[in-house]
C-alpha cells in the first residue's frame, strides 16, 4: 500500500461551497473544485476549456494531536472532494470530530491511479480503484474508507463492512464537446473519449458513424484537457462529479436516462469500515441516506447475477416513483454496441424486495444473451 501523504483537517476550511449548475451549450469554461488541494481560475467565455490545476500543498508541522478518526481516500480531485464532504458530513453530527485536528485524510495511491497508459479492461481484475485502501483498513491504518461506489466490486474484502451510502448526487451523464451541442450534432467520424465499456457501447448502438476512443482515462481535469487538445471531439463524464469539482460549467448538455443508462451505483458514496469496529459504524449509520442505500444495493444485486466487471458493458438503474415504488431499469450490451438488452422491473422499495428485482432482471438478461454476447 502507498501512502502519498497524509492530510490534517486543520489546512483545509470547514465547508465545501455549494455546487452551482449551470449548463451551456457550444463553448465552456470552468471554475474548478476550490478547496485548497486545486487552484481555480476565474470563469471566462472562450473557445477552449480551462481547466484546473490538479496540487496539494501541505506544509510541514508537526502534528500535536492524534486523530479520532483517519479518512483513507484516493488523491485524485474527485476523491478528495467526496472525503471532504464526508468528513464534513461527520463534523456537523459529532462535536467531538469538529475539534482541530480530530479528523485526518490519508490519501492512499491505488493500482488503477498507477497503470494510466492501458485500458481498465485490459488491467483486469477487480476493486482496481479500492484494493489498496481497503487492505489499509483492515490493517488499521485508517479507520474508514470513502469510494465511489461505482469503483467498489460486489463483495466486499474479510473484515470489512459497507454500512452508509451518502444522499446520491444527479446520475445522469454530462456530454461535454467544443463544437457541437449534442452526440446527435456530431458529424459521422467524429470521435467520443471515454474509458467506459458501458458508455462505448451505448454510443456505438445508437450512432454508430462516430469512433470511440477508449482508452480515454485520467481524472477529469486530465479528460478536459485532452478535449481542449483536440485528442478527441467529446466525451461523457458522470454529472455528480463535475457538480461534486463544481465544474458543470464545463457541461454542454445532459444525456437523458433514456439516452444513456447509467453505470451501476453512479453518483453514490460509500463509507467502509471495520467490521469489528462498532464505533465507526455508529458514525457512519448516521450518515447513511437509506433511499440510496437500497437503489445501490438493487443495482449492485443485477451486477453480481451478471457477474460484471470492467469487460462488460452493463448499466443498471433503481429509483423511487412518485407512488412510493422502486422502479429498476437494467441493460447489458455486446462491447461494440451492435446488440443491446434492456429489462425493467416496479415493486416495493424494500430491501428485500429490491435485492429480488436486481437479481430477477440480471437472470432474465443473462438468459436473453446466451453464450459468448460480451465477445463482440
Amino acid at each position: 500500500m502507498e501512502t502519498t501523504v497524509s492530510l490534517n483537517q486543520a489546512f483545509f476550511p470547514p465547508n465545501i461551497p455549494n455546487v452551482k449548475s449551470n449548463f451551456v451549450t457550444g463553448s465552456v469554461s470552468a471554475v474548478g473544485f476550490s478547496l485548497p488541494a486545486l487552484r481555480t481560475q476565474p470563469s471566462t467565455r472562450r473557445s477552449k476549456l480551462v481547466v484546473t490545476r490538479a496540487s496539494i500543498a501541505v506544509e510541514q508541522q508537526t502534528q500535536t494531536k492524534v486523530a479520532l478518526l483517519r479518512i483513507g481516500t484516493r488523491g485524485s480531485p474527485l476523491a478528495l472532494a467526496q472525503a471532504y464532504e464526508t468528513r464534513d458530513k461527520l463534523m456537523a453530527k459529532h462535536l467531538e470530530l469538529a475539534e482541530d485536528g480530530a479528523i485526518e485524510i490519508v490519501i492512499i495511491k491505488t493500482t488503477g491511479d498507477k497503470i494510466l497508459s492501458q485500458p481498465l479492461a485490459d488491467i483486469g481484475g477487480k476493486g482496481l480503484f479500492t484494493k489498496e485502501i481497503d487492505e489499509a483498513l483492515v490493517s488499521g491504518e485508517i479507520d474508514i474508507a470513502v469510494h465511489s461506489m461505482k469503483d467498489v466490486p460486489t463483495y466486499l474484502p474479510d473484515k470489512t463492512i459497507l454500512p452508509c451510502n451518502l444522499q446520491r448526487e444527479d446520475v445522469r451523464d454530462a456530454f461535454i464537446s467544443l463544437s457541437a451541442a449534442s452526440l446527435a450534432e456530431l458529424p459521422a467520424g467524429s470521435t467520443v473519449g471515454t474509458a467506459s465499456l458501458r458508455r462505448k457501447s451505448q454510443i456505438l448502438h445508437r450512432y454508430p458513424s462516430l469512433n470511440v476512443l477508449e482508452n480515454f482515462r485520467g481524472n477529469v481535469q486530465t479528460r478536459l484537457r485532452k478535449l481542449n487538445g483536440g485528442v478527441v471531439q467529446a466525451t461523457l463524464l458522470a454529472l455528480a462529479g463535475l457538480k461534486r469539482l463544481n465544474m458543470t460549467e464545463n457541461v454542454t448538455s445532459v444525456l437523458s436516462i433514456d439516452d444513456m443508462l447509467p453505470a451501476v451505483a453512479q453518483g453514490a458514496i460509500g463509507i467502509a469500515c471495520r467490521s469489528d469496529d462498532d464505533k465507526m459504524a455508529n458514525y457512519l449509520a448516521s450518515l447513511n441516506h437509506e433511499e440510496t442505500r437500497l437503489a445501490v444495493a438493487c443495482e449492485r444485486a443485477f451486477l453480481e447475477t451478471l457477474d460484471g466487471s470492467c469487460r462488460t458493458p452493463i448499466a443498471g438503474y433503481a429509483c423511487q416513483d412518485e407512488d412510493g415504488n422502486c422502479i429498476f431499469r437494467g441493460l447489458v450490451a455486446s462491447p461494440d454496441g451492435t446488440r443491446v438488452l434492456e429489462t425493467s422491473r416496479k415493486g416495493p422499495y424494500a430491501f428485500e424486495d429490491m435485492i429480488l428485482m436486481g437479481k430477477d432482471a440480471g437472470k432474465e438478461l443473462l438468459q436473453q444473451a446466451g453464450p459468448g454476447f460480451f465477445d463482440h
